[in-house]
């Protein structure tokens, strides 16, 4: 059979450099499916979409909510002529009742170990509306090299620089933070994979440059030591969300090849400050994520937490507007005060006010958003800073020889595995 696997361009936020890294999700999804199906792969944000094919079944990959809007598109399109139409990924589980309304079939849940059946089913006419198997993870063993062979690899840079390939260590987050919805996506329990089982992935990939996508690298000192210390070997330079604020964690991350970090930063406290110059002592940069209109911040301690990131010198700093995505707690929170102002799905890209805020109105948390992104980057544009951390991990590249080590347009030889 034929699947065409489409991956729907999204919305960029306004003050943010353009570029675009290869996707994830659709990658995992590809590794799960059985030999037999010749795939095909559009990324809709770096390349054109034709809809006028005839496949025997289209899968539409949405990560983002405001993916949904043109995804919903793209499966008129081909539903009007036939064509079935499967739906899944993160926005998908976040959205599946109004999704079901636009699909033949919606996937909820990992799908390592379940593509067979439902393409069985597909096969013998017998496809199901849903397939929900959210809360029954598999095995974290069996989660093994997402398909990489599939991307067009020439249509993933930024002015001829080589961005990053996404890979997970792990699933499932015990934080549980407001604003995020992982802990109703992979579940509330730490699932790391075995350590043998991700160098293999990473001696598939060839890049050298790396975003681990775990939610955190907080969760398990020992696991990290382990992780860490296999890593060293292989030289890859890597981003990744926070990591376990403990020196042998943080020398042996530094050691393994850790580039910048993704660090959350709420407030002006002692705790964030040596939190960051700890990194950057190591030579790690840091880039900030900043959610702005929280309940505790008024107008002041806005423009205070702007001061205080240039204060301590952050590399990089993506402000974005708190935004109550569907399962997420702060979502149940302002639905219960009802605080919802929009549920049109293309606003919610996390560059505009969907909700009211508690100490301001809606258009002056828009206007502190546009203060925050001009004010930190007056002196340096956001493509300098980038261009900065980019000239960070050449040096380091150079330093140990593995510049230029892998040419993206001659990859390696993938190990293909089954479902």
């Amino acid at each position: 059979m034929k699947l065409k696997l489409i991956y729907p361009r999204w919305p960029k936020l306004q003050y943010q450099t353009e570029f675009h890294l290869p996707p994830h999700g659709p990658m995992v999804f590809a590794a799960t499916l059985p030999e037999e199906v010749q795939l095909s792969f559009v990324d809709e944000n770096v390349e054109p979409l034709r809809t006028d094919d005839s496949p025997d079944l289209v899968a539409l990959s949405t990560m983002l909510t405001c993916q949904l809007p043109r995804a919903f598109e793209i499966a008129r399109e081909y539903r009007e002529r036939g064509i079935p139409v499967l739906f899944g990924g993160i926005a998908t589980m976040l959205h599946s009742e109004e999704v079901r309304q636009h699909a033949d079939a919606v996937f909820l849940g990992e799908t390592e170990g379940r593509m067979g059946q439902l393409l069985d089913d597909f096969e013998a006419g017998k496809l199901k509306s849903v397939y929900n198997l959210m809360g029954q993870p598999p095995a974290i063993e069996s989660v093994g090299p997402a398909r990489r062979e599939i991307l067009n690899r020439e249509l993933y840079n930024y002015r001829g620089v080589q961005m990053l390939d996404l890979v997970h260590a792990s699933r499932g987050c015990k934080f549980d933070c407001f604003p995020c919805c992982t802990g109703f996506l992979g579940g509330k329990q730490f699932r790391p994979r075995p350590v043998e089982k991700f160098i293999e992935e990473l001696e598939t990939i060839p890049n050298n440059r790396l975003f681990i996508v775990d939610n955190s690298l907080a969760q398990d000192r020992e696991w990290l030591k382990e992780l860490f210390t296999a890593m060293i070997p292989l030289k890859r330079k890597w981003v990744s969300h926070p990591i376990l604020d403990d020196d042998e964690i943080l020398d042996l991350a530094a050691e393994a090849g850790c580039w910048y970090v993704y660090q959350a930063v709420f407030d002006t406290s002692e705790v964030i400050r040596r939190r960051i110059a700890r990194l950057r002592e190591r030579g790690i940069g840091v880039e900030g994520t900043i959610i702005l209109g929280t309940d505790d911040q008024g107008e002041d301690d806005i423009k205070r937490l702007v001061d205080f990131l240039m204060e301590v010198g952050l590399d990089v700093a993506e402000f974005t507007i708190l935004t109550p995505f569907m399962q997420s707690p702060i979502r149940a929170q302002l639905e219960r005060e009802g605080r919802i102002l929009s549920n049109d799905w293309l606003r919610y890209t996390a560059d505009q006010v969907v909700f009211q805020p508690k100490q301001m109105s809606p258009g002056r948390l828009q206007e502190l958003y546009s203060y925050a992104w001009e004010t930190f980057y007056a002196g340096s544009g956001h493509q300098l800073k980038m261009g900065e951390l980019f000239k960070q991990v050449i040096q380091k590249e150079m330093a140990d020889g593995t510049y230029r080590r892998y040419d993206p347009r001659q990859p390696r030889s993938f190990k293909r595995r089954g479902t």
